[in-house]
């Protein structure tokens, strides 16, 4: 299985634009930029949908965790907050947080705690980040 989206850029790193689409069209030459990156700036950037990426993989990671456990979460609300730093090797994201806050009727927090552990490692975009991953978990 694979999945394509494609960039276009134009100018230098400072003052040039980008757009970002993917071929389901859900972006569709979205703005990106040095300000939308490193400053304030209306659109996107790459470390931006990294996080979209890793947040939506995260909890679908989550409900298949929990249906394996004979559970079915009636929400499930993932955030992710990467860390752009630069490095030695230059920029690099270094750091995904995730926050979930989940309802599951029925289950226990050792049950979820495991679930949750489970998705973090086993997400594949955790697994494609070669950064620290750490997750705050509450079951409401």
């Amino acid at each position: 299985m694979q999945r394509t989206a494609s960039a276009v850029w134009k100018g230098g790193l400072k003052d040039g634009k980008g757009t970002v689409s993917t071929a389901s069209g859900v972006l569709s030459n979205t703005q990106y930029s040095f300000g939308t990156r490193f400053e304030q700036g209306t659109g996107t950037n790459p470390e931006e949908l990294i996080a979209a990426a890793h947040a939506a993989c995260f909890a679908m990671a989550l409900s298949g965790q929990l249906g394996e456990a004979g559970l079915v979460a009636e929400t499930i609300e993932v955030s992710a907050r990467v860390t752009l730093e630069k490095v030695a090797a230059g920029w690099t994201v270094t750091k995904s947080h995730l926050e979930l806050s989940a309802k599951i009727p029925g289950a226990d927090a050792a049950a979820f705690e495991k679930a949750a552990q489970s998705a973090k490692a086993g997400c594949p975009i955790s697994r494609l980040l070669n950064a620290e991953i750490t997750l705050n978990a509450k079951l409401v």
